[in-house]
């Protein structure tokens, strides 16, 4: 797991808030509430996905402590938490605050409660890892099966729409476009999802279909049906997909470059 300085990074939030609170008045109790008023980062993680989920019938009383538990227990949820909010301020064009993620980006904020459910998961409650799953949906248009493993640094731009399915597995640094689908193919138990490499970019509303490998730091073009592996170093794109060159670009994930050279 990477190493980052959550208190680096929760100092700079609330900084920014602080700023943000004294100049917009009538943001000033959201933003007390959700960063103000809190003493870390998972603290204010936690309230941030409670207040999301607030509408939710599903959890009653128990959704604060629901929430909370897996952020308290598993330092690894905080750290990843990090490295995707860091993910989008250096990846994301929009995004030129540390604060902007945590509070308005509903990609970084599906993700962790993914997070949180997969936690669960992995303790097998799975119908509650399935309840936040549902969750998810309804709040995010996003989903994201609790069993699947995703790693840290992972930018989920706008998001509507990703779907990541049950034995999926995403590696670290990569970044990912609304409508993208990492779907299976079978019926059996077996692995029948996607693997993606570390440093990966898929592109708007790419499919990737089946037990098949994307090779690190591979690009995969906006609309793109991936039905066999793609190594690594490549650009994959069309329907179905196919190798049409090689990246400029070392990590595509950090540069989010959109075009490809054949």
């Amino acid at each position: 797991m990477i190493e980052i300085d959550q208190d680096l990074v929760w100092h700079r939030i609330k900084k920014e808030v602080c700023e943000l609170q004294a100049r917009e008045l009538s943001m000033a109790v959201f933003l007390q509430n959700s960063v103000v008023g809190h003493d870390c980062f998972i603290d204010a993680l936690a309230q941030v996905i409670v207040d999301e989920l607030s509408d939710s019938t599903l959890f009653g009383d128990d959704l604060v402590d629901i929430i909370s538990q897996p952020l308290l227990t598993d330092s690894t949820i905080g750290c990843s938490a990090c490295a995707d909010l860091l993910a989008h301020y250096t990846r994301d064009a929009a995004c030129d605050k540390y604060y902007i993620p945590l509070l308005f980006f509903k990609g970084f904020q599906a993700l962790q409660l993914y997070r949180i459910a997969h936690y669960y998961w992995t303790l097998d409650q799975r119908q509650v890892a399935l309840l936040l799953q549902n969750s998810m949906v309804e709040v995010f248009d996003v989903d994201i099966h609790p069993a699947a493993a995703i790693g840290w640094g992972i930018m989920m731009d706008h998001a509507t729409g990703i779907v990541i399915g049950e034995t999926a597995v995403v590696g670290n640094n990569v970044s990912m476009l609304h409508g993208v689908t990492l779907g299976g193919s079978g019926r059996g138990s077996q692995k029948r999802h996607p693997s993606v490499g570390d440093g990966v970019m898929i592109s708007t509303g790419a499919k990737l279909i089946g037990d098949i490998t994307i090779g690190e730091h591979s690009k995969i073009g906006a609309g793109s049906l991936v039905l066999n592996s793609v190594p690594a170093h490549v650009t994959a794109v069309g329907v179905p997909a196919y190798v049409v060159g090689t990246p400029i670009e070392d990590i595509p994930a950090f540069d989010m470059n959109q075009h490809f050279t054949s």
